[in-house]
């Protein structure tokens, strides 16, 4: 059930806001827009106003985007389908997750046509009351190379073509945001250019790039690293490769996946220390089997196992994740010991920044979509609301 009241406050929760935080503030929503912030001192009451506050000690934040999410609770953006994608929206809100790019990944042009058809009608027509939005399109693949094929399938596989780009963003309604490709692969530095030009994020990632080419990719445009250290050049003494050039550059905003098998704590307190929060951004990278119990799974036609939060494929390789945001925020701060803040900066506020939507997510200040949600001091999600429509209770909110 969607709580559709036009206006309510929380009152008397700790608000991390855009400029500061509030220990005891109160936020309002008036029609699905933040209109007030302040502490809860000040505010004034208004009889009739609808009034959440809790028993226990919890903070406001704003919604985390997910840059990066292939599918959760048996569904994936593969799938093709409406359902699919409204099984997403209505899930993701569960783990403080209230936008997100839906994320395809290496198939044959026939099914990522139709994933990314799907998603453009859906982003434009199907979007839902109380449910995450669908920002945008992250397409994964198929500009990748095989030498880094991570769980990316190797026969679709094609080189990078700004043309086949073209006619699929046409497909998809003009909706794909981000697109991770190797540069390094013939046709993948004009890719990168035609995709800069047009406001498009380039992502290097699933590349076996030199910091050369790197650099190359960079002068052309390229701003993003897809999964740092997972699928591309590891970091070498005599040759930075592309990890080294992600935690070098500072033009390159650097996505990772904080679960603890993807990526070691201690590399990614290295990341941290040489990034830190401003150059971060969270991601799940999750596949179909997150929320669901440990099985065989599909990934991009393939049979993933999944077991106690670990994705494998037969082989071995990590083949996604079952990560969810709320606890990739409470892991970054465990591995790098960094406050509440930055942890924030890097799940909500750099990918808004990276999207261009930070005129309207991504940050607690008055004008702002009321993406937010509440965070026991566990760091267990106790609401989420999705521009003023309660969309996940734990039933923790006591409302007056």
């Amino acid at each position: 059930m969607v709580v559709t009241e036009t206006s309510f406050v929380i009152d008397q929760v700790t608000v991390f806001s855009e400029r500061e935080t509030i220990e005891n503030g109160y936020l309002k929503v008036k029609n699905g827009i933040i209109t007030e912030i302040g502490s809860a001192k000040q505010r004034k009451e208004i009889d009739g106003e609808k009034v959440y506050t809790f028993p226990e000690k919890v903070s406001l934040l704003p919604g985390m985007i997910d840059v990066h999410i292939h599918g959760v609770n048996g569904a994936d953006t593969m799938d093709a389908t409406t359902e699919a994608l409204d099984t997403m929206t209505k899930a993701l809100p569960h783990e403080g997750t209230t936008s997100f790019l839906a994320t395809t990944i290496t198939q044959e042009a026939k099914a990522i046509e139709r994933a990314l058809q799907n998603a453009g009608e859906y982003i434009e027509k199907k979007q839902k009351a109380g449910h995450a939005e669908v920002l945008g399109i992250h397409l994964e693949g198929p500009f990748l190379n095989s030498e880094r094929a991570g769980a990316q399938p190797l026969h679709a596989m094609q080189r990078p073509n700004h043309l086949v780009f073209e006619s699929w963003n046409k497909l998809a309604n003009e909706k794909i945001k981000l697109v991770t490709l190797a540069p390094e692969k013939d046709g993948g530095m004009e890719l990168v250019h035609y995709l800069a030009k047009r406001g498009i994020i380039a992502s290097i990632g699933h590349s076996d790039a030199t910091y050369e080419q790197v650099m190359e990719a960079v002068s052309n445009g390229a701003t993003h690293i897809t999964h740092l250290y997972n699928g591309m050049r590891g970091l070498h003494h005599r040759e930075p490769g592309v990890a080294g050039a992600a935690l070098l550059l500072d033009q390159l905003k650097t996505e990772v996946i904080a679960d603890g098998f993807h990526v070691r704590p201690e590399m990614i307190q290295l990341a941290y220390q040489q990034k830190t929060a401003s150059g971060m951004i969270l991601i799940t990278d999750a596949m179909r089997a997150k929320c669901l119990k440990n099985g065989r799974y599909d990934l991009g036609g393939q049979e993933v196992q999944v077991k106690d939060g670990k994705a494998l494929l037969k082989n071995g390789t990590l083949a996604g994740s079952v990560l969810k945001m709320k606890d990739a925020l409470r892991n970054i701060q465990f591995y790098t010991k960094c406050s509440l803040e930055s942890a924030v900066k890097m799940a909500s506020e750099n990918p808004a920044k990276q999207l261009g939507v930070f005129d309207r997510k991504g940050s607690l200040a008055v004008g702002k979509d009321a993406d937010l949600f509440l965070r026991s001091e566990e760091g267990e999600v106790v609401m989420t609301f999705c521009k003023g429509h309660m969309a996940y209770s734990n039933e923790g909110g006591l409302g007056e």
